[in-house]
């Protein structure tokens, strides 16, 4: 049995040998067993055109499908030409960081979707193909923030606990699986650089993925 052998080595690989995942996810990516109904994927060498990623990725952030938007924005990435390359890498980025977003992992969330929108806003008003770099840009800013201030409060709020640790607002135990992260735990939070990173056990924010409009206005 070679080491490249799926069943030794637990990964997919195409016919060429080449490591690839095509394991079904949820609507939010997380990974589910083989054999699980999920949602469908898109392939490891698919190829879009710009006008054709799009239009595909802007119609599953309008039915909340972040993950497979970014999958079909990464495709994109991966043709583009030079010029180009980082701002469908942003524009990827900023739809990883809104599945990490949908996925309750804000820490992770907020730093993706600062590094994209940091990416695609350098490209400016006139971006090519009709991005909307400037807006796409401000929509994942004002999404960090947000985040942020969730993480603000609920920080605040803990405090507040300690000082009454009778009080009705006393936080789980530590290690409790409904517990929220405690603010030591940011750093592992923050390795989640990958829409597949981990999940925090708290409540997820209602993230609205189809107020990120990828074209400007008027443009087809």
């Amino acid at each position: 049995m070679s080491d490249g052998d799926p069943a030794r080595t637990g990964r997919d690989r195409d016919p060429q040998g080449r490591a690839q995942n095509q394991r079904p996810r949820d609507r939010y990516g997380r990974p589910l067993e083989h054999g699980e109904p999920g949602v469908p994927r898109v392939p490891d060498d698919a190829v879009f055109t710009p006008d054709e990623g799009l239009t595909e990725a802007q119609r599953l952030l309008d039915e909340g499908y972040a993950f497979h938007a970014h999958e079909v924005l990464e495709a994109v990435w991966k043709s583009a030409e030079e010029p180009e390359r980082e701002l469908w890498r942003g524009l990827a980025q900023i739809a990883v960081g809104l599945t990490h977003a949908q996925r309750g992992n804000r820490v992770g969330a907020a730093r993706l979707l600062r590094r994209g929108a940091e990416r695609v806003v350098a490209y400016g008003p006139q971006a090519p193909h009709g991005v909307d770099a400037v807006g796409a840009a401000a929509f994942a800013r004002s999404v960090a923030d947000r985040l942020d201030g969730l993480d603000e409060m609920e920080g605040q709020e803990r405090i507040g606990s300690a000082a009454d640790p009778g009080g009705p607002g006393t936080p789980d135990r530590p290690g409790d699986p409904g517990a929220p992260a405690a603010p030591d735990d940011r750093a592992a939070a923050e390795r989640a650089d990958s829409p597949v990173g981990p999940d925090i056990e708290r409540d997820a924010p209602r993230v609205d993925t189809s107020g990120l409009r990828l074209r400007r206005d008027g443009v087809r």
